[in-house]
């Protein structure tokens, strides 16, 4: 008797291509980016690798778009919902969902590292990197030009530049950390010491005490 073939499921090319995108990002989750050739990938989306290459001109395209996909859905979790309140709380609302769980994890952080080195390579990759970084930066701008406004303060454009990288650096080395040594730092340490940081360098007051008197809710 030859093996059961699995049932047929029509899918739009929309989803299927989501399908791949997906499976890229779990067998490099999985096993590694050394392993995550076209054959495997293909099997672990259930498809053949001639329909992957009708979708994606190269491999590198199909790691590009994976790459983009891991991180826009970390920026958009950082973002979360506008749920209101001041300024100063959604900018706080931001530091902290950017260094809590889900986002601050060991998978996000071994995902993003099998990537760098394709990063440093150019094209594509380096070009996916580049408009993710911006999105997420020219957010945080935006939070920080609306916080510093709310405190009366206005600054030129260049100086909320620099605001906006320095923070950003600050954030994502939290991050970096959390996600590689989970267990080194107490409950929501990661957080406090992101609003301290931050806080400081705009000279706002980005307190522990503004999650514990609930104003982040």
């Amino acid at each position: 008797m030859s093996p059961e073939r699995k049932p047929f499921r029509r899918i739009g090319p929309d989803q299927r291509r989501d399908a791949m995108i997906a499976a890229m990002l779990a067998v490099i989750a999985e096993e590694g980016i050394a392993a995550a050739t076209t054959r495997a990938v293909a099997a672990r989306a259930e498809v053949t690798p001639g329909l992957i290459r009708h979708y994606f001109d190269s491999k590198d395209a199909l790691l590009s778009a994976a790459y983009e996909r891991h991180m826009t859905a970390l920026t958009r979790a950082t973002c979360g919902p506008d749920t209101g309140g001041s300024a100063a709380a959604r900018l706080a609302r931001f530091i902290v969902a950017g260094l809590r769980a889900p986002v601050v994890s060991a998978e996000a952080v071994s995902l993003w590292a099998g990537f760098l080195t394709h990063v440093q390579q150019g094209g594509r990759m380096q070009d996916t990197h580049a408009a993710t970084y911006a999105e997420f930066r020219d957010h945080l701008q935006g939070l920080i030009v609306a916080a510093l406004g709310e405190a009366g303060r206005m600054a030129p454009p260049a100086t909320l530049r620099r605001h906006a990288i320095a923070c950003n650096a600050v954030i994502d080395g939290l991050w970096l950390e959390g996600g590689m040594l989970p267990d080194a730092f107490d409950a929501d340490e990661l957080a406090q010491i992101g609003l301290a940081s931050v806080g400081a360098m705009l000279d706002l007051p980005l307190t522990a005490e503004m999650i514990e008197e609930g104003k982040l809710t």
